[in-house]
């Protein structure tokens, strides 16, 4: 890897690790002696093809990491060089922002299938052999010792299917944010040890016969297990932005040596004040300055001006950006964590570690659900205590803690996002976080990049127009002859229009440029030019303003051909409006969305494709941390934003939005930064996401009532609060209860569509 890339990949705290996929990744190179893993987040890593059998963890710090759940028995990195990755500096930075999420440690690991497969199994002979709160079911059987062996298979159970919940109510306890996994936590370890004593009262202890739990216990691993895999099986598996903005960096360079003889250097060997040769095509390897030569620069990638832009001696270039045919020497003034490509890298890490502090809506659920069975079981306990005795009292509060956990809940949005990402699918929407569809409602502001969402993205000839007697061909042969031997952007794009039509360039002879307006030359022994608007006015010449508004309303530079003082032909050139765009922008008012323009090409082109889809709100010019700061700002003001966009200067403001949005054509960067995807790369598939995020909101709400809401009735009833009445909840109800929420969240969960007009 390159010394940019070998840079970035060593600093941590800029790698959301959350995301990575270590699948393929050969370790058997890579120097862990000083890596501090203490605090790293592998909560979405997947091991399950890692082999750890070459690594050297002898002087790796694990002492605060939990491997508790981490299946290593298939792990192979055989398949990824990490040779020249340096890890060495990564104990020094923070990892705060990267420990486990509180979903679980295992889930993401590949083992995740086989733990939910397995505790199935172990579930099943439970099921059968033990009764459901106290009450016999018609398949239910017993025989000598079967008690013995649901102890066995529940204890099995437990510390197995039951460790991802345990692990990761320990994270958010230290968190101080219980949730879904603390409250699965707490229903999981009171059945289970509430069962265990209970076993050993009627067992051993002479007295009632004790109600046990390790039907719920069983049944409720399992269902959880089911639903976060569900879920997980849902969304795609996230990519790393930070990995592919290494990889836009060339492994080797061309360096100018003290003797001024060419050598091929690894990257990692560069170091500011080098000189590097960077030939026509070649990938700008750092940030530097001309020395050498003149060309034209690509830097849509890393900036979104889709127009070349020239550059000459003394001026700066950005690594990762691409050369165009002139060859120049560069004076390198950046590498590693002070280029360009390094600080829009942090902004990222940044962005994605602020916006995962954002809570799921079942995650809220849950924490509320927790904190009142925790008082209503302590209150029922001690209430119980003061009228009644302490067996009376803690089975209440058993009961309340159990019931307080119902299995529908674990189903409740993992279905529905399960439907919502089949649905998506098929309307060219892939969902790469799933809270994008809780967090999609209401949006108050759309923030959209111009070069590639709202435009097509290269600047190219949009159109070639004949006032003359010449055809449209005729017209773009004379222009290509005399932009043949030219070296700007306008010439490339029309060089490159008569390529794909198949039109042979006219050949021109004594050519001749005047600055600012145009050039001439000669072709079949007559004068021809080619100007500008400023070239027109001087030879006192004027078009139909007809002919050209369309062009001005979208920006484009127009050139005129110019024979014998008369205008022959026009053509424009610039990066075309998208046809949906004008209806995207519309749709969007109508929804009370407001649309803002975000863009790093220039103020003149960013303002005529504003004015001409009418978006009142436009910000040009910007760099990436422009951006980012543009949509925090709206953050900061409580409005939910969304942003839409394509390039590597659009990924720290993808990651910073309440909902990033990238067009599937664009750079992988920007994907890999986002939430959702418009593999169509149409913008109006944006009012489909919208549509699909309310509707799924909607259900999750639903079903979220349906699973947890019957608590309002059951909690208090288990705590014995109309028990003055003689009423007490009877647990073959409370099971009923669960049985149907759970089903009711099934049906509820397939019901969800979007508009027809969406599909």
């Amino acid at each position: 890897m390159d010394r940019m890339g070998k840079d970035i990949s060593k600093d941590h705290t800029v790698k959301d690790h959350s995301q990575m996929d270590h699948s393929q990744m050969d370790h058997s190179q890579m120097d862990h002696s000083q890596m501090d893993h203490s605090q790293m987040d592998h909560s979405q890593m997947d091991h399950s093809q890692m082999d750890h059998s070459q690594m050297d963890h002898s002087q790796m710090d694990h002492s605060q990491m939990d491997h508790s759940q981490m299946d290593h028995s298939q792990m192979n990195h055989s398949q990824v060089d990490h040779a020249q990755m340096n890890h060495m500096q990564m104990s020094a930075h923070d990892h705060s922002h990267h420990e486990m999420s509180g979903m679980d440690h295992s889930m993401h690991m590949g083992n995740f299938k086989q733990k939910f497969w397995l505790s199935l199994v172990l579930s099943i002979p439970i099921i059968f052999l033990s009764p459901m709160m106290g009450v016999d079911l018609p398949f239910q059987f017993t025989f000598p010792g079967s008690d013995w062996l649901v102890l066995v298979l529940a204890t099995v159970l437990f510390f197995y299917g039951g460790a991802p919940f345990l692990s990761g109510a320990k994270t958010e306890l230290k968190q101080k944010s219980p949730a879904m996994m603390t409250l699965v936590a707490m229903g999981i370890s009171v059945a289970y040890f509430y069962s265990l004593y209970a076993f050993v009262a009627n067992h051993f202890l002479s007295g009632d016969h004790v109600m046990d739990f390790f039907w719920e216990l069983a049944t409720l691993i399992v269902i959880m297990l089911l639903g976060h895999w569900i879920e997980m099986n849902a969304v795609m598996n996230a990519g790393n932005a930070v990995q592919q903005l290494a990889a836009l960096l060339p492994k080797e360079v061309i360096r100018k040596n003290a003797q001024g003889k060419e050598e091929r250097v690894p990257l990692d060997q560069v170091v500011e004040g080098d000189y590097l040769i960077v030939r026509s095509g070649d990938k700008v390897p750092t940030d530097g300055k001309i020395i050498e030569g003149e060309t034209t620069i690509d830097e849509s990638a890393v900036t979104g001006e889709s127009k070349r832009v020239t550059k000459k001696s003394g001026q700066s270039v950005i690594g990762g950006s691409v050369n165009g045919n002139g060859s120049i020497v560069i004076e390198v003034t950046g590498t590693g964590e002070s280029g360009y490509l390094a600080k829009v890298m942090e902004l990222v890490r940044s962005a994605q570690a602020d916006k995962s502090k954002l809570e799921a809506l079942s995650d809220k659920v849950a924490k509320w659900l927790f904190y009142v069975a925790l008082i209503a079981g302590v209150g029922a306990f001690l209430i119980w205590l003061f009228i009644s005795d302490v067996p009376t009292a803690f089975d209440r509060m058993v009961t309340v803690f159990v019931i307080a956990c119902p299995h529908a809940l674990g189903l409740a949005i993992p279905l529905v996002v399960a439907r919502s990402t089949s649905i998506a699918a098929k309307n060219g929407l892939l969902l790469r976080n799933r809270r994008a569809l809780e967090n999609a409602h209401e949006i108050d502001a759309l923030i959209v990049d111009k070069t590639g969402t709202l435009t097509q993205g290269t600047f190219a000839v949009t159109d070639v127009l004949s006032l003359g007697t010449l055809s449209k061909n005729e017209v773009l042969a004379y222009v290509a002859g005399l932009e043949k031997t030219a070296n700007h952007p306008i010439a490339e794009g029309i060089l490159t229009k008569a390529a794909a039509e198949g039109v042979s360039p006219k050949a021109a002879t004594d050519i001749q440029s005047e600055a600012g307006i145009g050039l001439s030359g000669v072709i079949n022994q007559e004068t021809w030019k080619i100007v500008n608007q400023k070239g027109l006015t001087q030879l006192d010449l004027t078009v139909p303003e007809d002919k050209i508004k369309h062009f001005k309303e979208q920006g484009n530079t127009i050139s005129y051909l110019v024979h014998q003082g008369e205008i022959a032909g026009i053509i424009a050139l610039g990066d075309q409006v998208k046809p949906e765009a004008s209806e995207f922008i519309r749709a969007l008012k109508e929804m009370q969305i407001t649309p803002v323009m975000a863009t790093g090409d220039n103020q003149e082109a960013a303002e005529a494709v504003a004015d001409y889809l009418g978006i009142k709100e436009v910000h040009a010019a910007l760099l990436p941390e422009d951006k980012e700061q543009l949509v925090k700002s709206f953050v900061a003001q409580g409005k939910r934003v969304a942003m839409v966009g394509d390039g590597i200067n659009d990924a720290p403001s993808l990651a910073r939005a309440t909902i990033g949005i990238a067009i599937g054509a664009g750079t992988d960067v920007a994907i890999d930064s986002a939430d959702v995807i418009l593999t169509n790369s149409n913008p109006k598939d944006v009012l489909h996401f919208l549509s699909l995020a309310k509707q799924t909101r909607r259900k999750m709400i639903q079903n979220l009532w349906w699973g947890a809401g019957y608590n309002i009735i059951a909690i208090p009833l288990a705590a014995g609060i109309l028990a003055p009445w003689g009423i007490l909840l009877n647990p073959a109800v409370g099971a009923i209860l669960m049985s149907l929420s759970t089903i009711i969240v099934a049906i509820n969960a397939m019901t969800l569509s979007i508009n027809k007009k969406d599909e």
